[in-house]
């Protein structure tokens, strides 16, 4: 039925999705939408989805507030200066892969959904609040599956909330008053979040207050020690800092667990792969990594076919108007491009639906050009992260992540295949998007016949 119903139409370039709303699939309009001059502000739809009235770096549609806030948390989070923390990046991924290991053996194969979503929440806990949330060690194996706490609920399923909040705005807004407990909910987590980090961020700035010294260095730490000028306040710190473990969790993790699926049913993508890892020197670090030129085409192609925030980016079309994909769109009109459309363009990319790492090998400028897995401009190796408006900022974090991680697990269990344990299946890995990317299943089980259950 649906490819009938899709057969009536003709696809085009420019599609309107509501009353004042249009979705584009265009490369050049979408290099005008996606400016760094920011002549296209962001709409009253990012504050609904992501908290509770207060400005950041994500929700800002005030110009001078996002650059200003984005020149002081950008250097932190540069390529350059992530190498401070490889190390704490370092451990949580072996454990990660130990943690792994360890269910292989008790359960006859590891989710590793779950082992990634722990693994990105405790690297992007250290690196903001100085200390990890331990959810790896605290993965209690109870009932052979480890339970998540509380708090890593609440960060699962915040992207199914803020798109309730963005989409129901006037509902969210009641249920405020007259319980609605699904939208009271979506309210709830989001308190419970900003508590959280304000309870965490407290606790580090005391530190850095009282001990300088034995402060362990985080993403916010200058901020705190800054001049005047250059400094944001707690409030405003603590804000950014929900942006960070929100956005850093389960974006990476996603991501790493679609890797997995994806090169673990093709044995002559997995074979290349853990044959160029083979070569890497004792002691590798990220700078081997990235090196590797089949290893950053599996990546590319993961975050082509399942970029973490493949939905619409909506902006505002500037007073005056604008022409976007030929068509004269007046001021005011909400217009948005996402990566979903633009990565499966057979234009750019033939045969779009196939996951073939070589097409990276030598990547056409149409394909560079509509490959936006990290915002408009996110092409790997940009390194000026901080003149990039339009680009995620923890962009090389998570490149940095899903190399260390790829790298690690492939070497770790180089003979990895999906399992079909527990009835797990393909349709699991159904795309489900509320904003974020996320398998159906939630869950995505791998064994390894190099590791012996128990």
């Amino acid at each position: 039925m649906a490819d009938f119903v899709l057969s009536l139409f003709v696809p085009g370039t420019i599609v309107r999705i509501g009353p004042n709303e249009v979705d584009v699939a265009d490369v050049d309009a979408v290099k005008t939408i996606y400016t760094v001059r920011e002549a296209f502000r962001k709409p009253v739809w990012y504050k609904h989805f992501s908290t509770l009235g207060e400005d950041n770096i994500f929700n800002a549609s005030d110009i001078e507030f996002h650059r200003r806030h984005r020149r002081l948390l950008a250097a932190p989070i540069a390529e350059s200066s992530l190498k401070a923390y490889s190390q704490q990046i370092n451990e949580r991924i072996n454990l990660t892969i130990e943690k792994m290991r360890e269910e292989m053996k008790t359960r006859g194969a590891a989710d590793v959904f779950k082992w990634w979503f722990f693994m990105a929440t405790d690297v992007i806990g250290e690196l903001t609040f100085g200390e990890s949330f331990r959810t790896l060690e605290h993965g209690q194996l109870a009932n052979r599956q480890a339970q998540k706490n509380d708090y890593t609920h609440l960060l699962a399923d915040i992207a199914v909330f803020g798109s309730i909040r963005a989409s129901f705005p006037l509902l969210t807004s009641l249920a405020q008053i007259i319980p609605m407990p699904f939208l009271s909910e979506a309210i709830e987590a989001t308190r419970k979040i900003k508590r959280y980090a304000g309870e965490s961020l407290g606790r580090y700035k005391g530190l850095v207050d009282s001990d300088p010294a034995r402060a362990q260095q985080t993403l916010f730490t200058n901020l705190f020690k800054a001049e005047a000028d250059e400094k944001l306040s707690f409030e405003e710190i603590r804000n950014e800092a929900e942006v960070y473990i929100i956005g850093g969790s389960d974006t990476t993790s996603n991501s790493m667990t679609y890797l997995v699926w994806s090169v673990c049913r093709r044995p002559h993508v997995q074979a290349a792969l853990v044959k160029e890892l083979q070569t890497l020197p004792e002691g590798f670090d990220e700078t081997h990594l990235k090196e590797l030129p089949y290893l950053n085409q599996v990546i590319n192609e993961t975050l082509r076919l399942y970029s973490a925030a493949p939905s619409g980016l909506p902006r505002l079309v500037p007073p005056g108007g604008a022409d976007i994909a030929g068509h004269r769109l007046d001021g005011g009109t909400v217009v948005c491009a996402q990566a979903y459309t633009l990565h499966r363009d057979p234009v750019s990319f033939p045969k779009p639906q196939e996951f073939d790492p070589s097409r990276w090998a030598s990547p056409t400028k149409a394909m560079k050009d509509a490959f936006m897995p990290f915002g408009r401009g996110g092409r790997v190796g940009l390194e000026n992260i901080a003149d990039l408006g339009v680009v995620c900022i923890g962009m090389h974090l998570a490149q940095i992540e899903l190399r260390l991680a790829t790298a690690r697990f492939y070497l770790a269990f180089p003979d990895a295949k999906v399992s079909g344990l527990e009835g797990m299946m393909d349709d699991d890995m159904t795309n489900v998007i509320h904003f974020l990317l996320v398998p159906k299943g939630k869950r995505c089980l791998v064994q390894a016949a190099c590791v012996t259950a128990e």
